[in-house]
């Protein structure tokens, strides 16, 4: 196809061009008389196929807890199931998800004792690939930047949702909860990690009482601007003593530094 000086294929328009220079999503796609170009509907299918794949995707847990062992030593890790006893479950009944199951609120019991200031939970959410790509890397960012204090149990959960770090939380006495899901495949984004942070977690809790913070991966936030952002909100949570809706309408009364001071 011919080009004008400028480079610009002939035919489309100059701002598409521009656009896909800077976006994965479909702009100004070609035509072939009323249809759509072949090698566009292919790249949909396989988009779509790679979403799919993500979904249905099972987490390995081994493999998981063993990277996220390398990047902190001296952290208990342990593994978690939610009530979903399979895929199918969990994909069909979001409510079991959200809930363990009775052996993992046994294995719970034992870290009881006096509570912790963070609990940091792995969830496989709807897309397990995020979660094993993103997540040990993450927390090798994360991890050096916290402030001293107690931290629980980092937990890994198959076939958990965000709101089973509420539970886990509350069982762990902790006062923040930061859940680490793999968020719901796009089609163009099946690995994308999300970072939810819950104050004074509980079961019950509404996701307008957390904070998120969203598309954590190569082609979006990375790790390091991630990691900087979860520390700030910890630290402006124990500050505020809240999350979510609560802790935005606060920051648009109160300047910023505001607060009693605390530790993430």
């Amino acid at each position: 196809m011919k080009k004008d000086p400028h480079g610009t294929k002939l035919g489309v328009p100059a701002v598409s061009s521009r656009l896909r220079a800077f976006t994965p999503a479909r702009v100004g796609l070609g035509r072939t008389g009323v249809s759509q170009q072949a090698r566009d509907v292919l790249t949909f299918q396989l988009a779509h196929a790679q979403a799919r794949d993500a979904v249905r995707a099972r987490i390995d847990a081994s493999a998981l807890h063993a990277a996220i062992a390398a990047q902190s030593p001296t952290a208990t890790v342990l593994r978690l199931h939610s009530a979903a006893s399979d895929r199918a479950a969990f994909l069909q009944r979001p409510d079991l998800g959200r809930q363990l199951d009775e052996n993992s609120r046994r294995l719970l019991e034992s870290f009881n004792g006096s509570g912790c200031d963070l609990a940091i939970i792995v969830a496989d959410g709807l897309s397990a690939l995020a979660v094993e790509r993103h997540v040990p890397a993450l927390l090798g960012e994360l991890l050096p930047r916290l402030a001293q204090g107690s931290m629980g149990p980092i937990c890994i959960v198959e076939q958990g949702r965000v709101a089973i770090g509420d539970e886990i939380g509350f069982a762990l006495r902790a006062d923040i909860s930061v859940v680490l899901i793999g968020e719901r495949p796009g089609l163009s984004s099946p690995d994308s990690l999300g970072a939810y942070i819950t104050w004074q977690p509980r079961p019950g809790r509404s996701d307008a009482e957390r904070n998120c913070i969203s598309n954590i991966r190569s082609e979006g936030l990375t790790y390091s601007e991630a990691a900087a952002q979860l520390v700030s909100c910890l630290v402006t949570a124990r500050q505020r003593r809240l999350t979510g809706t609560a802790m935005d309408q606060q920051r648009a009364i109160l300047p910023e530094g505001n607060g009693t001071g605390g530790q993430p």
